[in-house]
């Protein structure tokens, strides 16, 4: 089958940003962006140098002082001058992602809202980030609680939502009155500097934010070594995050560590099942399946099984795989070809230990990283992919007696970022909110996330929480004031 594939819109050039300097690929390292829809080279990403990252470590530690300064109130002033320039270029930067990372324009231009909404809600909120007075007890001692900075910060994120991480990453800090590094995935830099050019265009001072690119453990080990970085936000995998967190135990740095899942989805008998069909197939192959709040391992209880398995496959068959550029477009690339190769191993390994291969299973066209929607059913606990994260258009099926087996199948796995389930009985609600070991649990819906609750997980899924109050909170440490 050929995918046609459009042409390469106008891409921009990544660069460095570093002390408000912006700079290219000359004389420098440098690895090629791939357009994963076709394979082709559509630009080069430059890689800072020892010497660039101490540069953007003495124009954090410069600039400190001076913006947090300026006040939660101009602070948000220029993030939602931000969010105002995002919008107005909003079509142009959701076609960089689509291009860089292979998402439908649609669902880029969604990543785009969503994130904007993040900066707004940051530039709000900040202007809240008070402490309190208790009353006193000690004659004419007067105590009082403080939020203030953390200081510099560095920020990790992956390519799978370019536009939406660099927003939650930088704009936390910033609405927080912090300095940040930021080190976008190499696979989607235009996209994510974008953003920094809206940032730094609404008025964040230079050296304020930096932009850099690199090996990533070269890059970390760097960033995290400096005693001026105070703070370390990271959204990746959970090899990743934990080599961090010893990086950043060795000075004590802040940690908020955003890291896999395996989302368990509980789909009880009474559920409106061909309603759950539906909100489960669209969650499932969206971004292709790259999400770490992905739905995985769907339990179906067993009277409604059968049919829920024929379902799940009818649907992902009518899936429109191709070019994210075409409107036409259900489901685009993976992001390269690697992630094609390790989701086809756990395809394969998955049916040669019995699984039913229902949808899928398959690569699709000649050119790009195409992968068919797949579904399996009756997966053993042996095969890989139910206990290593697929991070992929790949869903998995199988079958519950009751309550009891249903949460323990939940939670038999060390992660806990999200978990869905759909029942119609109260009882159960309550059981299930207190039982599921899960950061985040959706019940009766897939939508867990908005700018005013946390998002984080549970168990080596993570530690700390990203958006809400506690998001913003991770960038401000507590002093207690005495005065007699």
């Amino acid at each position: 089958m050929n995918i046609p594939v459009a042409q390469d819109a106008a891409y921009v050039a990544p660069q460095l940003l570093i002390d408000g300097e912006w700079i290219g690929v000359e004389a420098r390292e440098t690895s090629p962006v791939v357009n994963p829809a076709n394979g082709r080279v559509v630009g080069h990403v430059p890689h800072a140098t020892a010497a660039d990252l101490d540069r953007a470590l003495a124009a954090a530690e410069r600039e400190f002082p001076l913006w947090r300064k300026i006040g939660p109130r101009e602070r948000g002033r220029i993030l939602k001058r931000a969010a105002d320039l995002m919008h107005e270029r909003g079509d142009a930067i959701a076609r960089l992602a689509t291009l860089e990372m292979g998402k439908p324009l649609a669902e880029a231009r969604i990543e785009l809202h969503v994130a904007t909404e993040e900066l707004e809600w940051f530039a709000e909120e900040a202007r809240r980030t008070w402490g309190r007075v208790p009353p006193g007890r000690f004659g004419e001692t007067r105590f009082s609680v403080h939020k203030q900075p953390v200081g510099p910060s560095a920020g990790f994120s992956a390519w799978n939502f370019p536009i939406g991480n660099a927003c939650r990453k930088m704009g936390t800090a910033l609405a927080a009155g912090c300095p940040m590094i930021y080190k976008p995935g190499e696979e989607a830099p235009a996209s994510a500097l974008a953003v920094a050019r809206c940032l730094v265009e609404a008025g964040v001072p230079p050296g304020v934010i930096s932009v850099v690119f690199g090996v990533p453990d070269t890059i970390s080990r760097h960033l995290l070594a400096s005693p001026i970085i105070r703070k370390i936000s990271f959204t990746g995998s959970v090899p990743v995050g934990k080599h961090l967190v010893k990086l950043a135990a060795d000075s004590m740095k802040r940690t908020t560590m955003e890291l896999g899942g395996h989302a368990p989805v509980l789909v009880f008998d009474d559920a409106d099942q061909e309603n759950v069909l539906d909100q489960s197939v669209q969650r499932k192959f969206r971004n292709c399946g790259q999400v770490c709040v992905s739905p995985t391992r769907f339990y179906v209880q067993d009277a409604a099984y059968d049919a829920f398995c024929d379902g799940f496959a009818a649907r992902a068959k009518t899936i429109r795989v191709g070019d994210g550029m075409d409107p036409d477009t259900m489901m685009g690339p993976m992001v390269h070809g690697r992630r094609r190769d390790a989701i086809e191993a756990l395809v394969k390994d998955a049916v040669a230990q019995g699984a039913r291969l229902l949808a899928g299973g398959e690569r699709v066209g000649n050119e790009g990283f195409f992968y068919a929607p797949t579904v399996l059913a009756d997966v053993p606990d042996s095969a890989r992919i139910m206990s290593e994260e697929p991070f992929g258009p790949v869903a998995v099926l199988n079958r519950f007696s009751d309550i009891d087996d249903a949460i323990t199948k939940a939670n038999h796995l060390p992660f806990g970022l999200a978990a869905y389930a759909f029942t119609q009985s109260v009882a159960r609600i309550h059981r299930l909110a207190d039982d599921v070991e899960a950061g985040m649990l959706g019940i009766n819906s897939f939508n867990i996330s908005m700018p005013e609750v946390p998002f984080g997980g549970i168990k080596e899924s993570g530690m700390g929480s990203e958006v809400g109050v506690e998001g913003l909170d991770a960038y401000l440490v507590t002093k207690t004031l005495s005065i007699t």
